[in-house]
């Protein structure tokens, strides 16, 4: 997995694209048990520029966001679905439970967030318009969520 990257060595990489006229795009998020809500708007946070960086929640920092029994899937390895979408150039975490110093890190030129976060709610939103960037939320597919999916097969699975 070369395209999964610690924040500190993903840095330069994206500053030598950027050096090269290509606009990097910044998503964050955990990105448990992929679904069609995910791909389609990692697709179009995607068409925002040159290339994708996704950001996720260490494993650590979803337990303490969302609780002992998540995230189902260790950070390696979402990061991995990740990367096997065309759409996804490279995949990072952090260790904190939001993305500010991350975003810091990688200076994106472009940060994208679901149409669930406000503009002026993004986390990160004001570093990103202070270096000049665009702060975008993207619509998101409606009854498509990781928790959707969870309670689809808790139900079909309890019937049987």
């Amino acid at each position: 997995m070369d395209h999964f990257l610690e924040p500190a060595k993903l840095a330069p990489v994206l500053k030598n694209l950027q050096s090269q006229g290509k606009k990097v795009v910044f998503t964050n998020g955990v990105f448990d048990l992929l679904h069609l809500g995910h791909v389609t708007y990692l697709q179009e946070a995607r068409k925002q520029g040159d290339l994708l960086v996704v950001g996720l929640n260490s494993d650590a920092s979803v337990r303490r966001i969302k609780g002992p029994l998540k995230p189902l899937l260790p950070v390696e390895e979402r990061a991995e679905m990740l990367l096997a979408l065309a759409c996804v150039d490279y995949t990072t975490f952090f260790e904190e439970d939001n993305p500010y110093n991350i975003i810091k890190i990688l200076c994106p030129d472009v940060l994208v967030k679901g149409g669930d976060w406000a503009i002026d709610k993004i986390i990160g939103g004001d570093l990103v318009a202070s270096w000049g960037g665009k702060v975008l939320n993207i619509p998101v597919v409606e009854g498509r969520s990781t928790t959707n999916l969870i309670q689809m097969v808790v139900q079909r699975f309890e019937k049987s």
